[in-house]
């Protein structure tokens, strides 16, 4: 168990995800982000399986066939597309996707861009949370609206940069009515 790695590498993406939302305009959302890490329920697993290099939710789910935490968290952050499922109307009760308010997916775009740096260290590139999502695009359960505007802006960042891209999520996501 690492508690304390586990609690510097949950802090740091905390903040740096705040310094984020803080240049889009999304202060609340900075200062709420993630606070659910620091309960027990995802606080205990994530410094059991511990990495550093990658989530420790996909540890446990490698040890267990399910994470804990990630249920937890899933469940409690509108900023995760898992948070908008639903059952849809009808016979079947299938879980769909909803779409996700554009405040959400600003908030999830920092949550990627800082998950993706805290990873990936000097690895890091702005291509980097766009070949992420690539890699799980298919596993994804995502609205089609949702989906489009999350890669429009994923390619934006690999293609224009972070400036870019979080100044056009400020005026064209976030900006006041």
């Amino acid at each position: 168990m690492n508690i304390i790695g586990h609690f510097k590498t949950i802090t740091s993406h905390k903040l740096m995800v705040m310094r984020y939302c803080f240049r889009v305009g999304l202060y609340w959302r900075g200062l709420m982000h993630d606070l659910s890490k620091y309960t027990p329920t995802e606080f205990i697993p994530g410094a059991k399986y511990y990495q550093g290099n990658r989530s420790p939710n996909n540890a446990e789910r490698e040890d267990k066939g399910y994470s804990t935490a990630w249920l937890h968290h899933k469940g409690r952050n509108r900023h995760h597309l898992e948070y908008w499922t639903d059952y849809a109307l009808g016979d079947d009760k299938r879980i769909v996707p909803v779409e996700m308010p554009k405040i959400y997916v600003a908030e999830m775009l920092c949550d990627r861009i800082a998950a993706s740096r805290i990873y990936k260290k000097e690895a890091y590139t702005d291509a980097s949370p766009y070949e992420y999502f690539m890699r799980s695009k298919e596993q994804n359960v995502i609205h089609p609206k949702t989906k489009e505007l999350l890669l429009k802006l994923l390619i934006m960042l690999k293609d224009e940069g972070e400036d870019a891209t979080l100044e056009y999520v400020k005026r064209e996501l976030v900006k006041k009515k």
